[in-house]
């Protein structure tokens, strides 16, 4: 595992507490954000993935 898919994992864990808190608040802003980061984290981890899958190519060559 990857610094990105760590930072990207946790990114989306505080997201869907942001996007709770928003719910549980009425706070549609914090809930927009906490889904925005959400979408981030996923990316974030997304682009891990993909460094993770291009070295275990790399090792097998």
């Amino acid at each position: 595992m990857n610094k990105d898919q760590v930072k990207g994992t946790i990114k989306g864990a505080a997201g869907k507490v942001q996007e709770t808190a928003g719910k549980v608040t009425g706070s549609s802003t914090q809930e927009a954000k906490g889904v925005e980061k959400q979408i981030s984290g996923k990316v974030q981890k997304g682009v891990g993935d993909v460094k993770e899958s291009v070295k275990s190519t790399q090792k097998g060559r």
